[in-house]
């Protein structure tokens, strides 16, 4: 919500994509008739109305059961001072041309907005606790994890090596310039011995309206950019990524290497080498393993599908580090043999797969290099 009348406006209405974490696996708040569970933000900070409306409701005098107490379950995971009626919600809408972001700007970016037929500015800040005011506004944007993040979790907030990077819109009201919260990612700083830390991406989220316009990507650079510079961070990886995080990064770590002469298109057709390693992530702090997709990625532009021999060649580099993890598979049941009786053997059998067979060997390079495209699109575009 920017201006009062955006209360009434279902063109800012989102809806959440989970609810299994406030109202159980099946999603259902039981024993009402017309439910509407209403949560409105302000833009900025984030201060929160929160109402229900329903036609009916289940009485546990004359109906024997009791409805589930809806109220409860969303007091669980905002925090308290929300607003309950909308003159309150209104007056502090009226503040809120003094909230500024937190933390220090790392970051501003402008993207073409084809409906207001002009360029959008955006900043991406990093904040800790330490920020006046941000561990109140923290616990309101943590909130929507619980709506669009299957597995979501809160954070320990006292834990300081915890690190935030947040978007913001900047939009004027009134002929004053105000700030719109975009989106956020949580980075978790782990120790490695002796002397580094990894950081570890924990939780990301554009917020629905702001989706599809290249914010992701955007912060996420921004905060390889903010490590870059630190000799000691080792590399930064990330948290049971979900699959689009990972085409998100494959997307931002390419743009980051293909400049490095180690990824230069000679280079690419002799093969992933440990040079390609090495400089990753010595300049860019990417991992052994997120640097070979990026190889596979950039060595697919610089193939020519349509000729035999380089098509083969990129096929069977690829093919090759696909048919590893069963290759393994394969040499633990060659121990098993030894070691196992026939019986047990055979029970084992049945929990492991014996072989990658070739149809799913080609399925899944199909899968990848139809990724890798998208990518590849998305890059000649940026």
């Amino acid at each position: 919500v920017r201006f009062p009348e955006d209360l009434e406006d279902d063109n800012t209405t989102f809806n959440p994509e989970y609810s299994h974490q406030v109202f159980g696996d099946d999603e259902v708040a039981f024993g009402y008739k017309g439910l509407k569970i209403l949560l409105y933000y302000i833009a900025g900070n984030l201060s929160t109305l929160f109402r229900i409306e329903y036609t009916s409701k289940v009485n546990e005098k004359f109906d024997c059961v009791e409805a589930d107490d809806v109220e409860s379950k969303i007091r669980e995971i905002i925090p308290p001072g929300f607003c309950t009626n909308t003159d309150d919600f209104v007056s502090l809408l009226e503040k809120e041309v003094n909230f500024k972001p937190f933390g220090m700007l790392l970051h501003t970016y402008s993207v073409h907005n084809e409906e207001a037929g002009e360029d959008i500015t955006y900043q991406i800040y990093k904040a800790d606790m330490t920020c006046p005011g941000f561990r109140e506004y923290h616990e309101r944007l943590q909130t929507f994890l619980m709506w669009f993040i299957e597995t979501a979790s809160f954070i320990d907030v006292d834990d300081e090596r915890w690190n935030y990077f947040l978007v913001f819109e900047k939009y004027n009201k009134d002929g004053a310039t105000l700030f719109a919260t975009v989106g956020y990612v949580t980075v978790y700083n782990y120790y490695v011995y002796p002397d580094k830390t990894r950081p570890r991406v924990s939780q990301m989220l554009i917020l629905p309206p702001f989706q599809g316009e290249g914010h992701g990507a955007q912060l996420l650079e921004t905060v390889h950019r903010y490590y870059m510079s630190s000799p000691t961070v080792l590399d930064i990886t990330a948290e049971d990524p979900s699959e689009n995080y990972v085409k998100l990064r494959d997307f931002v770590l390419v743009k980051l290497c293909q400049d490095l002469l180690c990824f230069s298109p000679g280079k690419l057709m002799r093969g992933f080498s440990e040079e390609m390693v090495m400089e990753a992530q010595q300049k860019l702090k990417i991992n052994k393993q997120h640097t070979r997709r990026v190889y596979e990625i950039l060595r697919l532009r610089a193939t020519d599908m349509g000729d035999a021999e380089q098509s083969r060649s990129y096929r069977l580099d690829v093919k090759r580090r696909l048919i590893g993890p069963y290759k393994k598979k394969q040499r633990e049941l060659a121990k098993m043999r030894r070691c196992l009786r026939p019986e047990e053997l055979t029970n084992q059998l049945n929990l492991i797969e014996l072989n990658m067979q070739h149809e799913q060997l080609e399925e899944s390079f199909q899968q990848l290099v139809s990724d890798y495209r998208r990518v590849l699109e998305r890059l000649a575009q940026a």
